[in-house]
């Protein structure tokens, strides 16, 4: 169910729904992808999830932008500070809890997001302590599926870097005359570490904040000269079973009211 289509009257007996809040950015993508891929993504994961889940759900509009300073030297890409993002989710939060909402997922598909956007559920979740039915969630596609992505067989990478054989490959499923695969390359490990892996997605043990620009020359990581629109089709069937599963389990969560 899409919330922007109803009217106020009709908000007061859909509070008992999941709200989804997708989360998406404009930046720069290397060489190859739009500065939308991400909100493409997302918007197609929002689609296909709305068609299973039905009324179970309410889903708003995308936001386009997120925290993407770390990209700003590349051109093209419109960033909200991690401050203002912080807010601009408070907001909206607060806002959904003003209409009488309780359950809110923050569907996110930027990883630069997930910093100021679990601050924000934190700052709200603080200041509505004692609403023991609240419950406010921040779900990152390609983690909530990131089992069922790795068990893929068709993918040579198991997980989401950036503009890598998995995003090209989404897009490329999407929007094949977006993607230009003459240009498709990407940033690979360029020292041995056991604490530090830049460009893997997973596996550092330590955390370092740097700048696109210091780690990579196209904007890219990953492989995504890998990439093709058979194994984005095949992502986007993935990821949609477990979204689906997550909106579903939110919706049965009970508080646990302290005696």
């Amino acid at each position: 169910m899409l919330y922007g289509e109803r009217n106020w009257t009709q908000i007061p007996p859909l509070t008992d729904r999941v709200v989804v809040v997708p989360l998406g950015s404009m930046e720069q993508h290397g060489r190859h992808l739009p500065l939308l891929t991400d909100s493409m993504i997302c918007e197609e994961i929002v689609r296909r999830a709305e068609g299973v889940l039905g009324d179970e759900a309410l889903f708003t509009p995308l936001l386009w932008i997120g925290a993407s300073d770390h990209h700003l030297k590349f051109p093209g890409t419109i960033s909200a500070s991690n401050d203002t993002y912080k807010r601009l989710l408070v907001d909206v939060l607060e806002s959904l809890i003003g209409s009488g909402f309780k359950r809110v997922l923050f569907l996110n598909a930027h990883g630069g997001n997930v910093l100021p956007a679990r601050a924000a559920l934190y700052e709200v979740q603080m200041r509505h302590r004692d609403a023991h039915d609240l419950w406010l969630v921040l779900g990152t596609w390609f983690e909530l599926a990131a089992a069922q992505i790795a068990a893929l067989d068709i993918l040579e990478q198991k997980y989401v870097t950036h503009s890598c054989e998995l995003e090209t490959s989404m897009i490329l499923h999407l929007r094949l005359e977006l993607v230009d695969m003459q240009a498709a390359s990407g940033a690979n490990e360029p020292f041995e570490s056991a604490f530090y892996s830049p460009y893997s997605g997973r596996g550092s043990r330590v955390a370092i904040t740097r700048p696109f620009e210091h780690t990579t020359q196209s904007g890219a990581y990953g492989h995504p000269e890998l990439a093709t629109p058979e194994k984005g089709g095949a992502l986007f069937s993935a990821v949609i079973d477990e979204v689906a599963a997550c909106v579903r389990e939110i919706a049965t969560w009970q508080p646990l009211v302290p005696r």
